[in-house]
C-alpha cells in the first residue's frame, strides 16, 4: 500500500491521532468524554508516543498518559476490525503493570488502568458508541477490584440518545472527517482538534517524523515477513528432517524472499534432506 500523503492525514490515521493527543489538555479532553467522568490533569509520555521501540514490536503509534492520582491511560485509534482487539488490550494493561513493577511498586499500589481504543468499526456488533469491558466474578456477577478496564468507543454507533452529545459529536467527527468535504460540526471541542490537526500539517518537523516513521514501519513489515518465511521453510523442513543447526543458520541468515521461496518448493519435492542441501 502506497504512504498516505501527510497532508491527507485525519484523525483517524495513528500517526495524527498520536499527534493531536500529544497536548495533554485534548487527551484529557477525550479521555473524559470516553470514561464519563472527570480527569485530573494528565501527563502524556511524549518520549512513548510517535517513537520507535523495539520492545513495543517497532513503532508506538498509540497514547500513553498519566493523571495526578497516577491512574494510566492507554489510548488508540483502530480503524480495521481485529478479532482479537480484546487481547491487544490485555497485552497493553499487561505492560502497563510490568512498567510499574520495574520501577518498584507493589502489588497493592499498582494503579487502575483503563486502556481505550477509538474505533472506526463496531468492536462486538451491537450498535453502541461506548463498551467497557472489566473483571467480574462469573458465579455472582459482581465486578472484581483490580483496577484494569478495557473502553471500545464505536464511531458507528446506533443508540444516539443513550450518550451524551460531546461524545456523540466526537465520534461523529471521526467517522465522518475526510469522507465528507467540510466539517460542519459546531461543537467547541471538536473544532478545537481540527485547527490544532490543520496546525500540525504546517508543521515541517512533523512531517519529517511522520516520513520516517512510515519508512520505519515499511521496513519492519519487510522483515517481518521474511522471518516468517525463514520459520515456516524450517518448521516444514524439521516435520520431516532433523535439521542440523548449520543448516538451519544458513536459512536464517538469508533474507532474499524469492530464494527462500524456492527453497520451500524445493522442501516439499525432495525425499532426503541431503538432497535438499544438493539441490539449495
Amino acid at each position: 500500500m502506497a504512504q498516505k500523503n501527510f497532508k491527507d492525514l485525519t484523525i483517524r490515521d495513528s500517526f495524527m491521532f498520536a499527534a493531536v493527543m500529544s497536548d495533554p489538555e485534548i487527551c484529557r479532553k477525550v479521555l473524559e468524554l470516553a470514561l464519563g467522568f472527570p480527569v485530573s490533569e494528565v501527563h502524556v509520555q511524549t518520549e512513548r508516543t510517535m517513537a520507535y521501540h523495539s520492545e513495543y514490536h517497532g513503532v508506538r503509534l498509540d497514547v500513553y498518559a498519566a493523571d495526578a492520582g497516577k491512574t494510566c491511560f492507554n489510548v488508540e485509534m483502530q480503524v480495521t476490525s481485529q478479532k482479537f482487539l480484546p487481547k491487544r488490550g490485555r497485552y497493553y494493561h499487561d505492560q502497563i503493570d510490568m512498567d510499574a513493577l520495574l520501577t518498584g511498586e507493589s502489588y497493592e499500589n499498582l494503579p487502575d488502568i483503563f486502556v481505550i481504543f477509538i474505533c472506526d468499526f463496531d468492536p462486538f456488533g451491537d450498535g453502541l458508541y461506548r463498551y467497557t469491558t472489566c473483571t467480574a466474578c462469573k458465579e455472582t456477577g459482581n465486578t472484581v477490584k483490580d483496577g484494569i478496564a478495557t473502553i471500545y468507543l464505536n464511531a458507528h454507533g446506533r443508540n444516539r440518545t443513550d450518550i451524551p452529545d460531546e461524545l456523540l459529536q466526537f465520534l461523529d467527527y471521526v467517522k465522518n472527517t475526510g469522507r465528507n468535504e467540510t466539517i460542519v460540526s459546531t461543537d467547541s471541542f471538536v473544532r478545537h482538534i481540527q485547527e490544532n490537526i490543520d496546525k500540525i500539517k504546517q508543521n515541517r518537523s512533523m512531517e519529517e517524523r511522520y516520513m520516517l516513521l512510515e519508512e520505519m514501519m515499511r521496513n519492519e513489515k519487510r522483515e517481518g515477513n521474511i522471518e516468517g518465511k525463514q520459520e515456516f521453510l524450517l518448521d516444514f523442513l524439521e516435520s520431516r528432517f532433523t535439521v542440523p543447526s548449520e543448516l538451519r543458520e544458513k536459512i536464517s541468515a538469508e533474507t532474499n524472499p524469492n530464494k527462500l521461496k524456492l527453497w520451500f518448493q524445493l522442501s516439499r519435492n525432495v525425499s532426503s534432506l541431503e538432497e535438499f542441501r544438493n539441490n539449495m
